[in-house]
């Protein structure tokens, strides 16, 4: 694994997050020695989803409406089914992720976390990867959709699904790194 020390990585989430799309991520960067901070739509908890069930929740950190992206090095984007539809709901949470892509530093975006991704309007011409089922979402946002592991184009990284973790938490890491 790389280092991460001296770097600091958002996590934007919301309630509906993939437990498993955050916390194994969450630790492999920890693991590489990056700080990490939660940031939400909401001060206290947000509640994860597994196995279609809600279940555990982590603490948030800071709101997306009182932060900048230049606080921050890197930014990861779980997936779940609820969690990415809230965040491309918020202006605050979409103009955030813009920032990352205006100052080209690093995002990783896993299964249905590309969403947002079409509300930054920042996939157009871009190689990447989701969840199968909003394949069609991001074609017709302009993305070059592939069906691999785990895809890097430029500061993006984005991977398929839970079962893809491995080769997503390396290649953030490595991405990350940089």
């Amino acid at each position: 694994m790389s280092n991460l020390k001296n770097k600091k990585v958002a996590i934007l989430a919301a309630d509906g997050y993939e437990q498993s799309e955050l916390e194994s991520p969450m630790k492999a960067l920890k693991d590489a020695g990056a700080e990490i901070e939660i940031i939400s739509l909401k001060s206290g908890e947000i509640k994860a989803m597994k196995d279609h069930q809600w279940s555990n929740s982590v603490k948030v950190d800071k709101i997306v409406s009182e932060i900048d992206c230049a606080d921050y090095d890197a930014l990861l984007l779980p997936g779940g089914v609820i969690n990415p539809d809230a965040l491309r709901a918020n202006e605050d949470a979409v103009n955030f992720v813009k920032g990352f892509f205006k100052a080209n530093k690093p995002v990783a975006a896993i299964c249905h976390a590309p969403q947002t991704l079409i509300n930054a309007e920042v996939i157009s011409g871009k190689k990447m990867t989701s969840y199968k089922s909003i394949s069609a979402d991001l074609k017709n946002a302009g993305a070059n959709w592939v069906d691999q592991e785990v895809v890097t184009d430029g500061n993006l990284t984005t991977s398929r699904s839970p079962e893809d973790l491995p080769a997503f938490n390396q290649r953030m890491i490595d991405e990350f790194s940089k």
